[in-house]
């Protein structure tokens, strides 16, 4: 028997109350994460990925707010705890790794002081255990002399270095989950390779499930199992990850998938999808990805597709569904 998922968001719907109207930002959005396992989330700007990372850790910016579904960690429903109960479980249980580490560091602080603080807060341990742990956490992320480093404030490190303190403070309490938002995007390529190599050995030698959310399709490809593509706040393909890459279904996934150049330099021209997201206040009727698809038909612009099982991938697109595959033919 398989394990049991450490995260299980159900039919996750963000909602924003504007003047004009309600906008939705995540749309009947599920998935799993197992024990040691990595699922990227990848899309373009305005998908809805970071938001659905806000959502299950409980921290939307007001006015947005869950308005469905439900987020489980370890069966436990999260996502209707109030702001006191979930306080402890971030942090603890759940650990966050932000796009630019300075927003998870406080300038005035030294690291240690910080990491220390966090690990105290979790765990019953003394300050010199909780120094000793801290030390050892930032040798574990690649820190050389942590022993002297631990004594140092966030801007005498590089951007890599700080983005591995902040691995190491999201680490401390020892999570089950690790919901990770950009956090290769603002390094250069080879620091990205050290992180992501961290990140996987993470998953193995702790068994942490791994939220990897990018819209770097080369990120995913290197480091997760499985990957969640979102368009217009849904998700639109959702798989193992070289099934994906190599045999995409959706014409989405597909289009991101042919604007990666090859290593090869064939010479082939790149994939352009035309257009644009559309904007939460216009989102088409139908499937959301209608306008720019280059194989859409009538039903596409009337029904919105729920996800098909096609191979090992769920997809949502009529063009997965038998009846519509034969019409096509």
């Amino acid at each position: 028997m398989p394990d049991a998922p450490v995260l299980s968001v159900r039919n996750l719907r963000v909602e924003f109350p504007t003047r004009r109207g309600t906008l939705v930002a995540v749309d009947d959005v599920s998935f799993d994460i197992a024990p040691g396992e990595v699922l990227g989330i990848v899309g373009e700007s305005g998908a809805g990925k970071s938001l659905t990372g806000a959502a299950i850790i409980g921290l939307l910016e007001p006015p947005g707010r869950i308005a469905g579904g439900e987020v489980l960690l370890r069966g436990q429903r999260i996502d209707n705890l109030p702001r006191e109960l979930m306080r402890p479980i971030r942090g603890k249980r759940i650990g966050m790794v932000f796009q630019d580490p300075l927003t998870s560091l406080n300038p005035l602080y030294r690291v240690g002081e910080q990491i220390i603080e966090t690990i105290r807060t979790h765990l019953p341990l003394s300050e010199s255990a909780a120094r000793a742990r801290a030390i050892e956490l930032l040798t574990e992320v690649g820190i050389q002399g942590a022993d002297q480093r631990i004594d140092s404030y966030p801007h005498e490190f590089s951007g890599g270095m700080r983005q591995r303190v902040v691995l190491a403070l999201a680490l401390c309490a020892e999570p089950e989950l690790i919901i990770a938002d950009e956090p290769t995007t603002a390094l250069d390529v080879s620091i990205q390779a050290q992180i992501i190599q961290l990140l996987q050995r993470l998953c193995r030698d702790r068994g942490t499930a791994v939220m990897l959310i990018t819209h770097d399709m080369g990120v995913i490809a290197e480091t997760a199992h499985r990957v969640a593509v979102m368009y217009a706040g849904r998700v639109a393909e959702i798989g193992p990850v070289r099934e994906v890459v190599k045999s995409a279904h959706h014409p989405y996934t597909r289009g991101l998938m042919g604007a990666i150049p090859s290593l090869e330099g064939t010479g082939d021209r790149l994939t352009q999808i035309p257009g644009s997201m559309p904007r939460l206040s216009a989102i088409p009727k139908g499937c959301a990805f209608n306008p720019r698809c280059p194989q859409v038909f009538d039903r596409c612009r009337i029904e919105r597709p729920d996800p098909i099982h096609v191979d090992n991938s769920d997809v949502a697109c009529w063009l997965a569904a038998p009846q519509a595959a034969e019409a096509q033919r």
